[in-house]
């Protein structure tokens, strides 16, 4: 197939770009790099079937030829973006997904949106299966990430009820690996980095509020296996191991060393105090489920910050 990747220069997205070349697909990945960065995809550059397009989803796509399948990724994602760049989040949730959707129209084209665990705000279910609605604030300030994928939801469903555009939705909760940006303010790539320079590990609140971690290679592959299913319905896709992140840093203090401590700041608010997919639905839609321990994901995601870091 050919198939268009937006926000395909960014962490997921070089990874999704990686997994559908070795599958055998041509990719055309499109990214306005706010938060994406082309060294994700320089090891692509150059191949026959892949090709890169700088261009912001919010304006009009125009893409020259047919297409298949589209993975609708393009968004910053991480509290450090979205609290960085509101407005930005906002339209690509808005108007970008309208902009996508109406090309996955124009050329009768699959389309999957990237969605989040977010939608779900602080949860008062636990854990979140996808018929939870969520407990948001829409007015605070993570409210402009979970509002703008919120909607995008509800624009996707439009489309495909009201034109039969084949659509698909992935709720993502926390992934890792390499290509993280060490700014991105996500606690993976913050406690690694602290770590390696030495310094005590910040932990936000009390560290009982919990979190599950997701290799990358396995989100990609319940995305790829979700595009395959032709299941409409919102689908989970996350490792439902929880843990706090207190036992993450302590995790992070066995595997990196340096006899680094930690140290405890106020919580943000709205921060979501659990978050734990059921992923009983991909279970028995696609068949999926994680492989990679949180152990095993670390070993290359931590020699990827060794190398960014020259540590």
């Amino acid at each position: 197939m050919r198939i268009l990747v937006t926000g395909g220069a960014g962490f997921i997205g070089s990874h999704l770009c990686e997994s559908l070349l070795d599958d055998g697909h041509t990719v055309v990945a499109l990214d306005n790099l706010i938060t994406g960065s082309t060294d994700n995809i320089a090891h692509l550059a150059g191949r026959d079937d892949f090709s890169f397009i700088r261009h912001d989803v919010t304006e009009y796509i125009y893409l020259q030829g047919e297409l298949d399948f589209i993975f609708h990724l393009a968004s910053p994602a991480s509290p450090a973006d979205y609290l960085a760049f509101p407005i930005q989040t906002l339209k690509v949730g808005a108007l970008g997904t309208h902009k996508v959707l109406g090309l996955a129209l124009e050329k009768k084209a699959g389309i999957l949106l990237a969605s989040t665990s977010e939608v779900y705000g602080d949860p008062l279910v636990h854990p979140q299966p996808e018929s939870y609605w969520g407990n948001v604030n829409p007015v605070g300030p993570r409210g402009v990430y979970d509002e703008a994928k919120r909607f995008a939801e509800a624009m996707v469903f439009a489309y495909h009820r009201t034109h039969g555009v084949d659509t698909r939705v992935a709720r993502i909760f926390n992934t890792y690996g390499p290509r993280m940006r060490a700014d991105d303010g996500r606690v993976v790539p913050a406690f690694i980095c602290q770590a390696l320079r030495g310094e005590d590990l910040t932990i936000f609140g009390d560290g009982t509020q919990t979190r599950s971690f997701c290799y990358v290679s396995d989100t990609v592959r319940g995305l790829i296996s979700l595009m395959n299913s032709g299941f409409h319905e919102p689908v989970n896709i996350g490792n439902p191991e929880e843990m706090t992140i207190v036992s993450f840093a302590r995790l992070i203090q066995r595997e990196i060393g340096g006899g680094v401590g930690i140290r405890f700041e106020p919580l943000p608010l709205d921060d979501p105090k659990v978050r734990r997919p059921d992923i009983s639905r991909a279970r028995e839609i696609l068949g999926w489920e994680p492989t990679v321990s949180l152990e095993q994901g670390l070993v290359p995601t931590i020699d990827f910050f060794r190398r960014v870091a020259g540590r």
